[in-house]
């Protein structure tokens, strides 16, 4: 297979086929790949599910979705009729527990991700039980699982909804590959392969790179290179050895050379080396395809998710961060793969053929908004820090903020463009290496607030998080609310905060609550550390050590969490464990009203304080108004 995976381009629908009628219209008696979603089907490259089926569609591959099935009738996925090549799996753009559940292990009355934000439409666990029912559905029929649910639980992995070690997901689900990280090119090659009649029937789902499967030795190439983690039974022996794991898992896919291999039982998990990462002209192919950029025409209610990211643009991918919480290191890589300035401004122009575009782009970005066209100057694999920031910008990683602005500029200027904003949020540690372009993106691109991610304040939680220490982020806040003053507008910072991480004790939350209050800001939402499969600070919750095996503090207990996390939001009229619900008065038996929850969301968020003309304290609000509530989807 070639390594670009750039075809010519095809002639596709306008929306790929979500049922019997759909199809026979199409002409097809059946798919040659169905794919599976625990999401609702918007035609949007931000999306997994629809970007791939875009992708294997214009490969010649006819592709079918099914998308968030109730796990109690199989008839919406059998009337498609079994696929000719696999079937594939995926929970959606949230781990499904993570969408179910707030850190306290309570359910969530919403879902940004299905029609009226209605919660409920995916099952937890969602890509077990999927595969299950492919399973029930098309005996026989390969089925190939993957996303951020799927790729994290790649090998033993930490629950913290049952506070126990799980086997890989690949022994759980019974499924025949997994594909972790970005998957159009294991995808593709999947297909390829299942496709050719003269390949290995055997051998048709081994080896390719960026998947994990069940195996032996002798599926490994003798001459590789090969990283042997702790196995599973050690796992359980001792907690600690997940965090040797998780450390060697990371620089697996870091590296990009390594083959990875787990014991479980008699059984033995196979990862292949990461896929290689698309190039510019193949990210620019991707994002040309003919998405729809707007949900499935079946759908009544509105789908919160499809209007926040409906006129938003993904300029790159990766993020040189490598924060210990995050999985996108994980997932896209640390390195940053960009798009060209034509192929971005070419989406634009064809944003103007929208029916519902009015002229305001919402985002150009990727994780973050200000490291398009960065990148490592050094070999893939030569590199060994943990991240490209911290604790300070690697002297290798190269970027140009004013190319990211003038790139903006540029956008703001085209035909049809009202505005442009940065929705994704910057880094303020990189954005400062270049105080002009920074001070003109507040003037010109932020729409009054403007998210960025301290998280912290503590200099120890800090360096467990892998985030810049506080006075750079206080230096940013001294530059925005000045800019912001002079430009004449009243502008907020947005800052995520983050309570109960591994490390963080209840003095590093007085610490930051009253650095808070001298300011005069009161967050209205603060996210409560979930540990999430896969990332370093999970293991760190699940150990009690830190990545060098130094003893740290945890909270662990709910009890123990809900402490903390009042120290930021002392309102005991509202109890997280509940749900957001208020919780009755000691005097009377009977409960308050129900009272959404604000304070656990599954990204981390709070608000920003006002800019006062003239304040020389950094962004102290003499009013003292709340932060501005917002919502963020990942």
């Amino acid at each position: 297979m070639k390594q670009s995976i750039i075809a010519e381009k095809r002639s596709q629908p306008k929306f790929l086929p979500m049922s019997r009628q759909e199809m026979d219209k199409l002409g097809w008696d059946r798919p040659d790949i169905l794919l599976i979603s625990g999401d609702s089907y918007i035609d949007h490259p931000s999306f997994g599910i629809p970007l791939l089926g875009r992708v294997l569609s214009a490969h010649g591959f006819k592709v079918a979705l099914v998308c968030q099935p109730s796990q109690d009738d199989l008839k919406k996925i059998e009337s498609m009729g079994p696929p000719r090549l696999y079937s594939g799996v995926s929970a959606g753009a949230l781990d499904s527990m993570v969408a179910h559940y707030t850190a306290f292990r309570k359910k969530r009355s919403d879902d940004a991700y299905t029609p009226g934000g209605k919660s409920g439409a995916r099952p937890n666990r969602a890509v077990i039980v999927y595969t299950n029912m492919l399973r029930q559905a098309f005996k026989g029929v390969p089925v190939i699982i993957g996303g951020i649910e799927a790729s994290l639980r790649r090998i033993s992995h930490y629950d913290f909804w049952t506070d126990k070690v799980r086997k890989p997901i690949l022994m759980d689900s019974k499924a025949d590959l997994l594909v972790y990280g970005m998957g159009e090119r294991a995808m593709l090659e999947a297909a390829v392969r299942l496709a050719d009649e003269n390949y290995p029937a055997d051998r048709a789902l081994k080896g390719i790179r960026g998947t994990a499967f069940m195996g032996s030795d002798e599926d490994i190439p003798e001459t590789a290179e090969r990283v042997q983690l702790p196995s599973h039974a050690d796992i359980l022996a001792d907690p600690r050895q997940l965090m040797e794991a998780t450390i060697a898992l990371e620089e697996q896919v870091h590296h990009g050379t390594a083959w990875a291999t787990q014991q479980v039982d008699n059984r033995q998990v196979i990862i292949t080396p990461p896929a290689d990462y698309l190039e510019t002209d193949e990210l620019d192919w991707l994002y040309s395809l003919p998405y729809a950029r707007m949900p499935h025409p079946s759908y009544k209610d509105r789908i919160p998710a499809a209007d926040m990211i409906e006129f938003s643009i993904t300029s790159h991918r990766g993020c040189g961060g490598g924060c210990s919480f995050c999985s996108i290191a994980m997932h896209q890589g640390r390195h940053i793969r960009s798009r060209s300035r034509k192929s971005i401004l070419a989406e634009i122009k064809r944003m103007n053929n929208h029916p519902e575009f009015k002229g305001s782009i919402s985002d150009i970005g990727g994780p973050s908004a200000n490291m398009w066209n960065a990148q490592c100057t050094l070999q893939r694999g030569k590199c060994k820090r943990k991240s490209c920031l911290v604790p300070g910008v690697c002297p290798n990683f190269k970027y140009n903020q004013k190319a990211n602005l003038d790139l903006l500029r540029e956008a703001d200027r085209q035909e049809g463009v009202k505005h442009v904003r940065v929705a994704s949020g910057v880094r303020y540690d990189l954005g400062q290496k270049d105080p002009a372009s920074l001070k003109a993106i507040f003037k010109e691109f932020v729409g009054g607030q403007l998210k960025v991610a301290p998280e912290h304040i503590s200099p120890s939680v800090l360096k467990h998080m892998r985030k810049p220490q506080l006075h750079i982020f206080e230096s940013f806040l001294e530059m925005f609310a000045e800019e912001s003053r002079k430009a004449g507008k009243e502008q907020y910072v947005i800052p995520y905060l983050m309570s109960a991480f591994p490390g963080c004790t209840d003095q590093d939350m007085r610490m930051l609550s009253s650095w808070l209050a001298a300011r005069g800001w009161r967050p209205r939402q603060v996210q409560c550390f979930i540990p999430t499969p896969g990332t370093i600070a999970t293991a760190m919750f699940h150990c009690g050590k830190d990545p060098d095996g130094n003893s740290i503090f945890v909270a662990k207990t709910d009890a123990m969490r809900l402490k903390q996390h009042r120290i930021l939001i002392p309102d005991p009229g509202k109890d997280p464990r509940a749900g957001g619900k208020n919780r009755p008065a000691k005097k009377s038996p009977k409960k308050a009203g129900s009272h959404k929850n604000q304070e656990d969301k599954s990204t981390p968020k709070t608000g920003g304080s006002k800019q006062t003309a003239g304040n020389k304290n950094l962004n102290r609000n003499k009013t003292k108004k709340s932060f501005t509530k917002k919502k963020k989807i990942k």
